[in-house]
C-alpha cells in the first residue's frame, strides 16, 4: 500500500489518513487539508481552483465508525468543522449532506475519507445516454487556476512564461509552452482576472496534453480565462453519409450534457458516397463545396449542443471526429477521388490532429482529433466501433457488423481481427425499393405473415399497435400526423428493418421460393388475393389502406426482392470470406451496430441469410457503436492509444480482389443460403422444407479461436 508523510521530527503525534476506494494511506501533520494529503499520497482527487474552495470538484465523504482493517476509529471530530469558505460555497456542484470540500477540511485525527467517482479526475464512468462501458477518465484537457503576480519593471520574463511558472509553482505541473492561439488574448485575460490583496490576478489556465502514456505527456497552454472556469467540455461527432450526430461531454466528470443530430447537407449533391466522389470529379470546385457544407454543419451542431447545455463554445477544448474515409477526407479538405477507384488509397490511415479554428469550428481553444482508419473503405467510424464493441478483448469470436450503404464487417477475438467492407448499396435504407423510405413515422418496421392464409400484419413507426388490432387506423392517422407534422398521415412506406422482416416472413410463409421468386398460388382464395401479377412478374400486397382512407397500397415487387437479395448476398459473402480467413464456421456472437442494427430482428435476419447460423440470443444491437467509441476516445487519452494500437493490428480483406468473393456471393443469393446449414436457426423457427443442395462433407469444423495473423498462410 503506498504511504507518505507530511510530518517532521518535531511532530510526535501524527495522524493517519486512509483514502478509499484506492486504499492509499499515510501519516500527516494535524491541520493538513485533505486535498494536500491526497496529493502527497498520489490519490486521484480532482481540483480546478487550486484549493480556493470555489470549484467544488474536491468533494469527499468522511467515514465515521470503527475500521479494524486500518486500526482506525474515526468520529465527527476527525476533520475540522466547516469554516466560512466552506459554508458559503455555492458552486455548480452542490455539497451533499455529509460531503466536505477537500481543500478546506483539515485532518485533526485518524480518519477514513472516501473519494466518490465524481471527484476523481480519472474515475470510472457510468453514463446513461451513452454507455461507454468500463473506462477510467483520462482527459487530455485539464484546467488549472493560478494567481498571476502583478507585473514589475524588473520582471525579465514574458507574461506567457510567468503563467507557465505559476502553474508549475501552484500545481507541480511543468508545461512545454503556450500555443499561439492563447497568446492573442493573454494580457486581456490576466488583466480581467479576479484581483487579490497583493495585486495578483486569478485566472484559469487550460492545458492540452499529448503523448501516448500519461507519465510521458507534454502539456501546452491552449487558453487563459479570467477568474475561475470550471467547464472543460468536449464534443464527439460521427459524420455519416446520411446524418451527423454529436455528444457534448464534461471532460472532468464524463457526463453527457447534450446530444443532437442533423442531416448531412451533402445529400443534395449525392445520396451515396460514390455519387459525391463523382460530383467532385465532374464539378470544378466540387471538393471545396462539399468541405464547406460539412464544416458548416459541424459548426452548427457544436453551437446547438452548447446552447442545449447552456454552455459556451469557447469552453470546448477537445473534439473527436469519426466517420467513413470519404467523409473524413472531405471534412479535412483532402481530395476524396482516389477512394472512388481501385486501389482506394487513403491519404493517411493514421490519426490526425488539427486546431479547431483550422476546421472552421466555433471553438478557438479546441484541438480536433480524427480517429485512425483501417483501410480505404473501412474508416475511423469502424475503428471507433471496434473500440466500443471490444472484440479484441476476449476469446469469444465476435462478428461486428455496421449495415449501411457500404457495410463494414469486423471478425475475430483477442488472437486477431479481420475487417472487410461490402458494397450492399442503399436497399437496406429503403432506396431502390418500390415503397421504401427512411425510418420516419408512418414507415412499416415490423411484419408477420400467416403461413396458412398469407395475411400480413404490420406495425409502423409512431404506433405501438399491430394493423389487425382495434384502433390501429385511427392511431396511425393521429400519431403519425403529430410525429411527422406536415408529412402525410397513415402508413407511408417500409423502412430497412421492415424490409428485412417482410422478405424473411414471405420466405417462411411460402410466398417466396429459396431462389427468391414470388409464388403465384393457383385458383382463388385469400392467398391468391395477396399476390398480383403484371404478366411477367408477381408482387405481394403487404398493406392496403382501409376503405375511404387515403394512402398508398404497399407492395413488395419481384424487383424489391432481387434488390434485397443482392444487398444481403454482398454482406453475407463478406462475412463468409472473413470466416474463411479466421478458419471458423460461425462466430460465437454477433454485434449489430448503427441505427439500422438497433431495429433488426435477429431471427428474421438469420432467415434472410443476412448473417450466418448462430444462437439468436448471442445476436444483439450495440446502437451507435461509432459514436460510443468516439466518446470513449474523447474521455480518455489511453483509449485513443488503445484504438490506434488495435487498428494497426487489423488485417483488411479486400472483397473486390478476393477470388472467392464471387463464389460466396452467388451461394448467398439463396434464402437463407444455398449450401450453409442452419441448425441453430431451425431450433427456434420452422424453416420451409425446400430442396437444398447438400453441404460438402469437407465443411469446416467450427473453432473457438481465431487464427492469429502471424499463423495465417
Amino acid at each position: 500500500m503506498p504511504t507518505g508523510s507530511l510530518t517532521s521530527a518535531d511532530d510526535p503525534e501524527p495522524v493517519r489518513v486512509v483514502f478509499t476506494p484506492s486504499g492509499r494511506a499515510g501519516a500527516v501533520k494535524a491541520g493538513t487539508t485533505v486535498l494536500d494529503a491526497a496529493r502527497e499520497f498520489g490519490v486521484d482527487l480532482d481540483s480546478v481552483c487550486g484549493g480556493r474552495g470555489i470549484c467544488g470538484r474536491c468533494q469527499v465523504e468522511p467515514s465515521v465508525g470503527s475500521f479494524p482493517k486500518w486500526a482506525i476509529t474515526a468520529g465527527p471530530e476527525a476533520l475540522s468543522s466547516p469554516g466560512g469558505t466552506e459554508t458559503a460555497y455555492a458552486g455548480r456542484r452542490p455539497l451533499g449532506p455529509s460531503a466536505r470540500l477537500g481543500c478546506q477540511a483539515r485532518v485533526q485525527a485518524d480518519v477514513v475519507v472516501d473519494v466518490p467517482p465524481e471527484s476523481q479526475l480519472h474515475g470510472p464512468v457510468v453514463r446513461k445516454t451513452v454507455d461507454v462501458g468500463d473506462i477510467a477518465l483520462d482527459p487530455l484537457a485539464t484546467l488549472h487556476a493560478v494567481t498571476v503576480p502583478p507585473p514589475t519593471l524588473d520582471e525579465r520574463r514574458g507574461l506567457a512564461q510567468v503563467v507557465i511558472d505559476c502553474v508549475a509553482d501552484e500545481w507541480g505541473v511543468h508545461l512545454a509552452g503556450i500555443l499561439p492561439g492563447a497568446l492573442a488574448g493573454l494580457h486581456a485575460s490576466v488583466a480581467a482576472g479576479s484581483p487579490d490583496d497583493a495585486g495578483g490576478r486569478l485566472v484559469t489556465v487550460a492545458v492540452r496534453w499529448s503523448g501516448p502514456e500519461r507519465s510521458e505527456r507534454t502539456g501546452m497552454v491552449t487558453a487563459v480565462w479570467p477568474g475561475i472556469a470550471t467547464a472543460a467540455l468536449g464534443v464527439a461527432i460521427d459524420i455519416g453519409s446520411t446524418t451527423i450526430a454529436g455528444h457534448l461531454v464534461d471532460l472532468h466528470s464524463g457526463d453527457v450534457l447534450a446530444s443532437a443530430g442533423r442531416m448531412n447537407p451533402q445529400i443534395r449533391l449525392g445520396e451515396d458516397l460514390m455519387s459525391r466522389v463523382s460530383y467532385v470529379m465532374m464539378n470544378p470546385g466540387g471538393a471545396q463545396e462539399l468541405t464547406a457544407l460539412v464544416r458548416d454543419s459541424l459548426a452548427a451542431l457544436i453551437t446547438e449542443l452548447c446552447a442545449d447545455a447552456g454552455a459556451e463554445p469557447d469552453a470546448v477544448l477537445e473534439v473527436v471526429l469519426v466517420g467513413n474515409p470519404i467523409m473524413i477526407h472531405i471534412a479535412l479538405g483532402i481530395d476524396p477521388t482516389p477512394l472512388g477507384q481501385a486501389p482506394f488509397t487513403l491519404a493517411t490511415d493514421a490519426a490526425v490532429e488539427v486546431d479547431g479554428p483550422e476546421m472552421d469550428l466555433p471553438c478557438p481553444s479546441a484541438r480536433l482529433y480524427v480517429a485512425p482508419a483501417i483501410a480505404g473503405h473501412v474508416g475511423a467510424d469502424t475503428a471507433a466501433a471496434v473500440l466500443a464493441g471490444g472484440p479484441y478483448r476476449d476469446q469469444a469470436i465476435t462478428l461486428l457488423v455496421d449495415v449501411g450503404t457500404n457495410a463494414e464487417i469486423v471478425l475475430g477475438n483477442s488472437d486477431g481481427l479481420w475487417a472487410a467492407s461490402s458494397p450492399t448499396g442503399p436497399a437496406f435504407e429503403g432506396a431502390q425499393i418500390s415503397c421504401g423510405q427512411r425510418a420516419t413515422p408512418g414507415a412499416i418496421e415490423r411484419v408477420r405473415i400467416d403461413p396458412a392464409t398469407w395475411a400480413p400484419r404490420v406495425r409502423v413507426i409512431g404506433c405501438d399497435l399491430w394493423s389487425d388490432e382495434p384502433g390501429f387506423a385511427e392511431a396511425v392517422e393521429r400519431r403519425v400526423a403529430v410525429g411527422a407534422r406536415s408529412a402525410a398521415a397513415g402508413v407511408t412506406g417500409i423502412c430497412g428493418s421492415g424490409i428485412i422482416e417482410v422478405i424473411a416472413e414471405m420466405y417462411l410463409a411460402g410466398v417466396l421460393s429459396p431462389d427468391g421468386v414470388i409464388a403465384a398460388p393457383p385458383g382463388e382464395g385469400e392467398r391468391a388475393s395477396r399476390v398480383t401479377s403484371d404478366g411477367r412478374t408477381s408482387s405481394f400486397v403487404l398493406y392496403e389502406p382501409p376503405e375511404g382512407a387515403d394512402g398508398p397500397t404497399i407492395t413488395i415487387t419481384q424487383n424489391d426482392v432481387r434488390a434485397i437479395q443482392l444487398a444481403k448476398a454482398a454482406l453475407r459473402a463478406g462475412i463468409d470470406l472473413l470466416c474463411e480467413h479466421a478458419a471458423i464456421e460461425a462466430p460465437d456472437r454477433v454485434l449489430l451496430a448503427g441505427a439500422f442494427g438497433a431495429h433488426i430482428d435477429p431471427v428474421r435476419a438469420m432467415v434472410l441469410g443476412l448473417i450466418g447460423d448462430c444462437d439468436p440470443d448471442e445476436v444483439r444491437s450495440v446502437g451507435n457503436a461509432a459514436g460510443t467509441g468516439a466518446v470513449r476516445a474523447l474521455l480518455s487519452g489511453s483509449q485513443r492509444t488503445e484504438m490506434e494500437r488495435v487498428v494497426r493490428s487489423i488485417r483488411k480483406i479486400e472483397t473486390a480482389t478476393e477470388p472467392r468473393f464471387q463464389e460466396l456471393f452467388v451461394a448467398a443469393m439463396a434464402l437463407p443460403h444455398a449450401t450453409a446449414r442452419n441448425p441453430l436457426l431451425a431450433a427456434v423457427v420452422d424453416l420451409p422444407s425446400s430442396p437444398r443442395r447438400t453441404a460438402s462433407p469437407h465443411h469446416r469444423t467450427r473453432r473457438r479461436r481465431a487464427v492469429p495473423m502471424s499463423e495465417e498462410a
